[in-house]
């Protein structure tokens, strides 16, 4: 008879453990969410302090231009100036899919959203830590439609080609 209350009761701890992470990843979702709010809103507001607060100091910020590819202290060297005149940037959310593992502190993301540059795509990863969610590493795209895809490349044909020479040559 003990035997048959120990496993009961063994039994209902794992289920009621596995439920309780069940449940805990909406609400893990759900802060995420809000963490990447707070992260868009603090750059429209030009909240330095409050923008970075939230990126993890071994963060990677990649830009839209292709020499954009920035570790945390060189994105608030490009950024700070920006932020210093009042107005860093502005990105409403369209959409945002959000992406966990309840085994380790990593989330990831995707994310379309409204810009000056128009509708812009992100991608990231979150790192828990003991201050909550941070951005790790993030990605911005431009999203530009299929049909004008030839038109882009001729645009920047230029620039890619003068680009590709560099960074081949250092290859070598």
């Amino acid at each position: 008879m003990k035997n048959i209350i120990v496993i009961t009761s063994l039994i209902i701890t794992v289920i009621c453990s596995a439920q309780s992470k069940n449940t805990s990843i909406p609400d893990t979702k759900h802060e995420i969410n809000n963490v990447l709010e707070q992260w868009h809103k603090a750059a429209a507001d030009a909240s330095f302090d409050s923008y970075f607060g939230l990126m993890t100091e071994d963060a990677i910020f990649i830009g839209t231009d292709a020499t954009e590819n920035w570790t945390l202290p060189e994105f608030k060297a490009f950024s700070k100036p920006y932020f210093d005149k009042g107005k860093a940037w502005s990105f409403s959310t369209l959409e945002r899919n959000i992406f966990t593992n309840p085994l380790t502190n990593l989330a990831w993301f995707d994310e379309l959203l409204d810009t000056q540059m128009g509708i812009c795509r992100g991608s990231g990863v979150l790192q828990k830590t003991a201050e909550g969610w941070k951005v790790k590493h993030y990605v911005l795209s431009i999203a530009i439609p299929n049909q004008n895809v030839k038109k882009i490349t001729t645009l920047k044909q230029a620039f890619d080609t003068d680009l590709m020479k560099k960074l081949r040559s250092k290859q070598n």
